[in-house]
């Protein structure tokens, strides 16, 4: 990929536009992990439609605010997990399971009911729509297959290992047609490896390399604490992270701008680029571009330029939308400032 010194992404979404979801439906639950119909405001023979225009609008934005690695806002999806996970065959979504949530809360998860099973591809039209949209490199996010166990109902493997194995095999099948599709970089959501640091470190490594198994680079995979709209408290560390360092990803995601984390700990990651948070999505403040380059600095502290990319801390989806193109402007600028501070181009 052309790309300059520090360049710019997003993590996943972006905000869809107030015609295209209820916000009130969408703000006044959890990330849904089965379905969620009730948030589309357009009836379901124009939503296809309907969710292209909502792709075009975003990509626009990124491409105005100057993004270098756009995505397509995650604009068809409910949660940044449920559009893949309920695709995929073995799985009861109608009468889903319950688990408990990182939070310690009752959600409702699909029911593992039979082999899991890929059986055509999910996002395959979205990386060609959103291809088509732009000439600039882009990014495509599937959850992961840690998640995604720890997220479901197990009534059928009875062993965690065979079920993340499964996953896995599902997310690798999805990645290798998404490359296809013409998907840059493809990114492994694994928020849960964070929030089960324990069994992260019996399971994670596998459920990573084998998902990205045969997979050409680039690879990411994201690694945080949770919507900052659900999770207000966050710690100031990691529980699991240098760990990544023997995965086979490239790329690693974190949040860094509101838990304010020590970013020394991305030593422990000598041979990964990091894609650092720059942005607190906890707050609708714009941040000045001073602040922005401010957090980049740190980062640069103990990464190497040429190993850094700069986003959100996380999925923007619940911001206005007026606040996320501020927001994307300002990280722009922010590491436009600091690559001319270290000698790269403005």
């Amino acid at each position: 990929m052309n790309l300059p010194l520090l360049p710019t992404t997003l993590v996943g979404s972006y905000p869809q536009p107030d015609w295209l979801v209820d916000k009130k439906v969408l703000l006044g639950r959890g990330p849904p992990r089965v379905r969620m119909r009730e948030v589309w405001r357009v009836p379901e023979a124009e939503l296809w439609a309907a969710q292209d225009d909502a792709v075009r609008l975003a990509v626009d934005d990124m491409v105005r605010a100057g993004i270098d690695i756009p995505t397509d806002g995650e604009m068809r999806r409910e949660s940044y997990f449920n559009q893949f996970a309920t695709a995929l065959d073995g799985l009861d979504v109608d009468a889903p399971g319950e688990v408990l949530s990182r939070l310690g809360n009752k959600t409702f998860v699909p029911r593992v009911v039979g082999p899991i099973r890929r059986t055509r591809p999910v996002l395959v039209r979205d990386v060609e729509f959103l291809r088509a949209q732009t000439d600039r490199p882009i990014k495509v996010t599937v959850p992961g297959a840690f998640t995604m166990t720890k997220l479901a109902k197990d009534e059928f493997y009875g062993d965690v290992g065979r079920l993340i194995d499964a996953y896995a095999d599902a997310v690798n099948a999805e990645l290798k047609d998404l490359k296809r599709a013409g998907a840059d970089v493809v990114q492994l959501d694994e928020p849960y490896l964070q929030a089960h640091a324990e069994e992260a470190r019996e399971h994670g490594i596998r459920a990573i390399d084998r998902a990205l198994d045969g997979i050409p680079g680039p690879t990411a995979l994201h690694l945080c604490f949770g919507y900052a709209y659900v999770v207000k408290d966050k710690p100031e560390g990691y529980s699991f992270l240098p760990e990544l360092e023997v995965s086979s990803v490239d790329q690693v995601s974190i949040e860094a701008a509101e838990p304010d984390i020590d970013l020394a700990v991305l030593a422990g990651l000598p041979s990964k680029t990091v894609i650092v948070g720059a942005l607190d999505l906890s707050s609708h403040e714009v941040e000045t571009t001073e602040t922005v380059a401010e957090r980049i600095r740190a980062a640069l502290e103990h990464v190497p330029p040429e190993r850094v990319i700069v986003a959100p801390d996380c999925g923007m989806k619940y911001l206005p939308r007026d606040v996320a193109f501020g927001k994307l402007c300002a990280l722009v600028e922010g590491a436009r400032l600091v690559r001319a501070e270290i000698g790269g181009e403005k």
